[in-house]
């Protein structure tokens, strides 16, 4: 790492090296937000909730191959950083590389799989007759064609971003999803006969990952000489204790991308039972959401390189101010968003669709879900957290907590009882609950890892 990331990562001022790290990444987040709004904009503009709902289950499976790129983007981020902090760069470059070619690996086999499974894996997610079609053409073109370039082309930015180049970084992924949003009408409305606007949204989605990763390509060609990056000729071989420290916070990170995901496909097959219409005003009600969501993953990928980084040079006390400050941004402006939501429901679900039964249902599912972004934002921060010191283990017990100890039983319980108003809060029951538990996970490990300034002890690192 060159001294001007260095100084970055360990003299700037708390809020300068935040600004410097989330900006671009919270800038690219919501690119990448306008790109998944675009897509539902625009296939919406055909007023069938058909193709909307196809969409929305279709990108819950595409969704799912996005955390493999946190396997290896989180795992051997965080551990790639720790390694520079604690000045071990070789150790670092091996770990870097690794997680490319594994990533690659990873997605391939992923591709065929959904390839070869795709009908039973839809009618699963709640597919109908009415959307089979469509859902099956976003498919094969984003997630099976699409999976390798669309997994590096998130998988890089994350090593890139952690090494210190999250301009760089954002840049790549603002490109691909700009380029997704430029693409979407052409495809849509213009190359393909009319009927084909899910297949051409998934044209658009394929050729701009593409363009994406290529992107990732050339900036990794430059900055090889100035970070411990490089594109991966083999798969390198790595100690035990390497590979433990990698997956033990990278899988538990992707599978909370894939429990997140489950929870979607447990909502889309609770809401798809009370009709078409529901389905796809959950659809536009998952994109909103994503705007106070990204906004908390921009700046919490944003603050956790920062935070391993002086977790591997034993700085506690920056630590501890780092992670203040992007708490309180955090939490400031879901609790913003939670009553801008509240207060303009009807025109946001109503740029989305003109069909007015649609945004009957739209205005009260989000009204319900809105009210549940302050307790999420406690949890993601305590997550990210704990990936950031190596607590794979406690990352990943927070999230199985949330998913499936309460958010599924609360879905469950609460449709049974009340049907879809119970559903519509079940969301905020189980993010209160979940909050308070991440509150004293947080305090309890917070103690161990920031209570004393001065290099944290190497056994320290491993105590979850």
């Amino acid at each position: 790492m060159n001294i001007e990331k260095t100084t970055l990562f360990e003299q700037a001022r708390p809020s300068r090296a935040l600004a410097v790290m989330a900006l671009p990444t919270v800038a690219s987040q919501m690119v990448l937000l306008l790109y998944n709004l675009a897509d539902t904009w625009f296939i919406g503009r055909t007023n069938n909730p058909y193709m909307v709902g196809a969409s929305s289950l279709a990108l819950t499976l595409y969704l799912a191959a996005v955390s493999l790129a946190n396997v290896f983007g989180v795992g051997g981020g965080s551990l790639m950083i720790r390694l520079v902090g604690e000045k071990q760069t070789e150790r670092a470059r091996r770990v870097a590389s690794y997680s490319l070619a594994a990533a690659a690996v990873s997605a391939l086999a992923f591709s065929v799989l959904v390839g070869i499974l795709m009908d039973p894996i839809l009618r699963m997610l709640g597919a109908s007759e009415n959307t089979m079609d469509y859902a099956r053409a976003y498919i094969l073109t984003t997630t099976v064609a699409g999976g390798v370039p669309t997994v590096l082309a998130m998988c890089m930015p994350q090593l890139l971003r952690n090494s210190g180049y999250a301009r760089e970084a954002g840049i790549g992924v603002g490109l691909g999803s700009l380029m997704n949003v430029a693409l979407d009408p052409l495809f849509m409305f213009v190359l393909l006969p009319r009927g084909n606007e899910v297949l051409g949204a998934g044209l658009a989605t394929l050729v701009s990952n593409c363009c994406s990763f290529a992107y990732f390509v050339v900036v990794y060609r430059k900055v090889k000489d100035r970070t411990v990056l490089e594109l991966p000729r083999r798969i390198e071989k790595l100690e035990k204790s390497e590979k433990t420290s990698l997956y033990s916070v990278g899988i538990p990170a992707g599978i909370s991308i894939f429990l997140y995901d489950l929870v979607t496909m447990f909502a889309n097959r609770l809401v798809s039972a009370y009709g078409d219409i529901p389905l796809a005003a959950m659809g536009i009600v998952l994109k909103l959401e994503r705007i106070p969501i990204n906004t908390g993953l921009g700046i919490c990928l944003g603050m956790v390189p920062l935070i391993a980084y002086n977790y591997g040079a034993g700085n506690p006390k920056r630590m501890r101010q780092i992670f203040s400050l992007a708490r309180n941004v955090i939490l400031g402006f879901s609790c913003i968003c939670t009553a801008l939501f509240w207060i303009f429901a009807p025109g946001a679900i109503g740029a989305f669709i003109s069909d007015g039964e649609t945004v009957a249902a739209g205005v009260t599912l989000l009204r319900g879900r809105c009210l549940s972004l302050p307790f999420m934002m406690v949890g993601y921060l305590t997550v990210n957290l704990m990936n950031a010191v190596n607590r794979g283990k406690v990352s990943f017990g927070l999230a199985l907590v949330r998913h499936v100890v309460l958010l599924i039983p609360a879905m469950l319980l609460m449709n049974r009882l009340w049907g879809l108003t119970g559903l519509v809060w079940s969301q905020l029951a189980a993010d209160v609950l979940n909050a308070a538990i991440a509150a004293v996970v947080l305090v309890r490990v917070s103690a161990q890892i920031m209570k004393a300034p001065g290099r944290v002890h190497p056994g320290e690192r491993n105590m979850e």
